[in-house]
């Protein structure tokens, strides 16, 4: 589900599904204790609480950091750090503030203007490995840090039985349920 919406293959998946933790990291980047309220606030711009939790509230932020030092290669955790610092330099020099002050309006706006750089890097990205399966151009950090709040959220308590209809095993199975517009997904892969 968050392959197809955030349109490309989520990233240290393979490692997670597993159940392995990535042993061959060598890398010396860490996360500090400023850095998961930060992460909290990009993910709950992402998904914001409405009716039900935003993603703060499923401390998504935290998550992204196991995530990242856990499941992602070296490559990939490099590039989520810098992607870390470049938004909020570029958002510091866009707004004259800091990302953690900028008002809610700023970091939506923020965020949609590069969610489009992302796509667009994402798709040259892909274009490229057409070409050359060797290429070695790296993951827009955007796109990891959107998949990781999509996949940490969805994941979550708050996001299982809030955002999502949740139906608790065991239960019964029903193949075919009618869908009326409107109404939520189901949680899960057997509702």
């Amino acid at each position: 589900m968050i392959a197809v919406l955030t349109g490309g293959a989520v990233v240290g998946s393979e490692a997670f599904l597993t159940g392995c933790k990535n042993t061959e990291t060598t890398s010396t980047l860490a996360f500090s204790e400023e850095d998961i309220p930060y992460l909290d606030e990009v993910a709950e711009t992402i998904l914001p609480a409405t009716s039900t939790p935003g993603a703060k509230a499923a401390k998504v932020g935290q998550f992204m950091t196991v995530i990242v030092n856990d499941c992602y290669e070296e490559g990939d955790q490099k590039t989520f750090h810098e992607g870390m610092k470049q938004l909020k330099d570029a958002f510091d020099k866009k707004y004259s503030t800091s990302f953690m002050k900028g008002t809610p309006q700023q970091r939506h706006d923020f965020l949609v203007e590069l969610d489009k750089e992302a796509k667009d890097h994402q798709k040259k990205r892909g274009e490229a490995r057409e070409k050359n399966k060797d290429d070695k151009t790296p993951n827009h950090y955007f796109s990891l840090m959107k998949q990781l709040t999509l996949w940490g959220y969805f994941t979550s308590k708050e996001g299982m039985t809030n955002a999502l209809r949740y139906n608790p095993v065991p239960g019964h199975y029903e193949g075919c349920i009618d869908y009326k517009k409107g109404e939520k997904s189901f949680a899960g892969l057997g509702g």
